[in-house]
């Protein structure tokens, strides 16, 4: 499913226009992107997501085409989490 199937079914579900709807989606994702940015909490959906913001620590690794090794910087990450009922949606449930 891409955004504009996904913005089609939430106006239909939620019974909105799709310019609605689609608003709706973007302010959602623009605020999951504010928050993770920050670092400092997580954005829970109970039962469905988590979005957070992880740190990765510097590391060396090997260049695959000359086995030299390399070193990757320290940085940060988006970690997103499954919760329960999607989990369950996953099998099949």
């Amino acid at each position: 499913m891409n955004r504009s199937e996904l913005v089609a079914a939430l106006s239909e579900r939620a019974e909105v226009t799709r310019k609605d709807a689609d608003a709706v989606l973007a302010a959602f994702a623009e605020i999951v992107g504010e928050v993770v940015a920050k670092g400092d909490e997580k954005v829970t959906i109970p039962g469905f997501l988590t979005f957070e913001r992880t740190h990765r620590a510097a590391r060396t690794a090997r260049n695959p085409q000359t086995g030299e090794p390399i070193q990757i910087a320290a940085g940060y990450s988006a970690k997103v989490s499954a919760g329960s009922k999607l989990k369950e949606a996953a099998k099949g449930i």
